[in-house]
């Protein structure tokens, strides 16, 4: 069973039983009225029961919205299906003609514009507006207006898709390479989820840093290479795990407030440096022992079970700074929330099944990429950027009351991309929803889908093997296509390979400026890649080995990794007994301390 669903289905035995979550006992003070009782459901895609507490009554009640009818997991997976973020195709820009990078494979039925083109007024938003047509389901005719409006290529903002536009769901970037999921950076290539960061290449979830290498989970660190597992507010050092605030920290674990120290052994600096000249990490087979090293030192350590800080009755994993945050993972300033993820920047509040972006997202509901300033969004996907009351709308920005649109900017009271006088647009949404509760869209395999319910797969640009649902809950093609999932298949590189991996010397100092024109073979899938000049001048610069795999199989590492880490499992701390949830099973370490006991021992 994958891990996240395992994840996933420890919390569902919880929500089956009514049994609560150990850290869910802080309610917020907004929940003062009287709550509807309990209530168990059968989930309509899963068939598995799940629980609506009182409070998840309180908050669909307070955003109008039915209560689900799908249990947690299946609610996420459906969102999923609709987001593609790592496989980019070429295809031509259906307005500009030119060549392009997408996530709309080149066979798929839309039209299909640059960012350039599509931020542009060349083109009327209100081109293909539908009028309503009751006989038909309204998800049918959302389908139609989808194949018809032009969609962005790529996720990116004007500036990105000038100066980065090899990156995907992307903001802000200049002179970055290969970024996915990221915003605000500088000089960087080859990551995934990292923000407010310069000079970063092979990392994964990394904000406010600079010069980071191989890195994952730092937090204002610089000039850091090989750290995982949350590294904060260090420099000058390789090698971390649960550290924070080092410099000049070799190989070290679970430290705190440490300068010169190799293996958690505090040296002199003459002491510290002789034993760092021992390790040449511009060397490949150096850096690779290096890192196996430090593993297995690390494992020697007690580490840190719990992750997340100032985060006031929460349950999940990575929240920070946040409060009555529940069942949910990677969160920044959260407020009231619940089954969010991915979630950042900005204060974030009254959420529920909300999967990334944020940045000053409030009172929302089952949607996917939306944010920045917005409020009112339900079911409703790659919406944002001062958005209001938004409802079954994909690519709409700068726009409010909008019920079933694709592609508008700067709209308001519009239906299926048709503008309405005020009056007439609030009478029409009622006699959809009261439509879509009457005569729901069936999918393949015979799920209802009415008002209260997000987009169907069906109706999804991307196939199960390109969308990110494959990251977390993979399937082969044989069992996507059973539970009723297209799958495509995914051409690799036409490019064939000029030098095997084993053909690139040893040594960075000994890589000429010929490795720019090779494809090289990657040691792991086979896949050609190349070497840019970014890339070459920063691990020149620093030391650094030339990679042997490509940057797809680097980032799918790290992201499988930062998935494997939401898994919890219930352990107990062997100093004072209290029992806490953790990444780590007894396999992996048999002895870890809570949260309290660990502060005490890494002060």
């Amino acid at each position: 069973m994958p891990l996240i669903r395992r994840w996933w289905m420890d919390w569902l035995r919880r929500l089956r039983t009514g049994e609560k979550n150990k850290t869910e006992d802080s309610r917020s003070d907004r929940n003062k009225q009287p709550l509807m009782s309990q209530e168990t459901k059968q989930c309509k895609s899963c068939h598995q029961d799940f629980t609506i507490e009182p409070a998840d009554f309180d908050f669909y009640r307070k955003i109008g919205v039915p209560p689900p009818t799908w249990c947690p997991e299946c609610r996420l997976k459906r969102r999923l299906i609709w987001l593609n973020t790592f496989v980019l195709y070429k295809r031509p820009c259906d307005l500009c003609k030119k060549l392009v990078m997408s996530v709309y494979a080149p066979d798929a039925p839309y039209v299909v514009y640059c960012p350039s083109c599509w931020w542009s007024d060349a083109w009327d938003q209100h081109e293909h507006a539908l009028d309503y047509n009751p006989t038909k389901t309204f998800f049918e005719q959302f389908g139609d207006l989808l194949h018809k409006t032009p969609v962005i290529g790529l996720s990116l903002d004007i500036l990105t898709s000038k100066e980065s536009p090899y990156t995907s769901n992307s903001g802000n970037l200049r002179n970055c390479y290969l970024l996915y999921h990221s915003n605000d950076d500088e000089d960087s290539a080859y990551s995934f989820y990292v923000e407010h960061c310069k000079a970063l290449f092979d990392c994964a979830m990394c904000i406010q840093s600079e010069r980071l290498y191989d890195s994952m989970h730092s937090w204002k660190c610089n000039n850091c290479v090989g750290s995982r597992s949350y590294v904060i507010e260090s420099l000058d050092s390789a090698f971390l795990k649960d550290c924070s605030n080092c410099t000049n920290c070799f190989m070290c674990a679970s430290l705190k407030n440490k300068k010169y120290c190799f293996k958690n052994q505090q040296l002199s600096k003459e002491e510290y440096l002789n034993e760092r000249k021992k390790y040449d990490l511009g060397s490949y087979g150096g850096y690779q022992k290096a890192a196996k090293e430090a593993e297995e030192f690390w494992n020697t350590q007690i580490p840190k079970a719990e992750f997340g800080d100032r985060a006031v009755a929460c349950s999940g994993t990575q929240i920070y700074e946040s409060k009555n945050v529940r069942d949910s993972f990677q969160v920044n300033q959260g407020e009231d929330c619940r089954f969010i993820q991915m979630i950042s920047d900005g204060t974030n509040s009254d959420l529920y099944d909300v999967t990334s972006w944020g940045d000053g997202l409030s009172d929302s509901y089952d949607s996917m990429l939306c944010g920045t300033q917005s409020s009112g969004i339900k079911f409703s996907e790659e919406c944002g950027i001062g958005c209001i009351d938004l409802e079954y709308c994909k690519i709409v920005v700068g726009s409010s009351h909008c019920f079933g649109c694709v592609g508008m900017k700067k709209a308001q009271y519009c239906i299926l991309n048709k503008q309405y006088p005020k009056e007439e647009y609030e009478q029409l949404v009622l006699k959809i929803k009261e439509d879509m509760k009457k005569n729901p869209f069936r999918d393949r395999r015979g799920r209802a889908y009415g008002y209260g319910e997000f987009f169907p797969s069906d109706f999804s640009p991307h196939a199960y093997n390109e969308a990110f649902i494959q990251n977390f809950f993979p399937l082969s093609q044989e069992e996507a296509e059973r539970e009723g999932y297209p799958w495509r298949k995914i051409l690799q590189s036409e490019h064939k390979t000029t030098i095997t991996a084993s053909g690139i010397p040893d040594h960075v100092k000994d890589v000429s400026d010929e490795i720019l024109k090779e494809i090289i073979g990657c040691d792991s899938c086979g896949r050609g890649f190349m070497i840019i000049e970014m890339e070459l001048a920063y691990l020149r610069r620093e030391n650094l080995p030339v990679p042997r795999r490509c940057p797809f199989c680097r980032t799918s590492e790290k992201v499988g990794l930062w998935i494997k880490n939401m898994e919890q499992h219930e352990r107990t701390c062997f100093r004072c007994e209290a029992k806490f949830l953790s990444k780590y099973t007894t396999e992996e370490f048999e002895r870890l301390l809570c949260k309290r006991c660990y502060a005490a021992e890494a002060a």
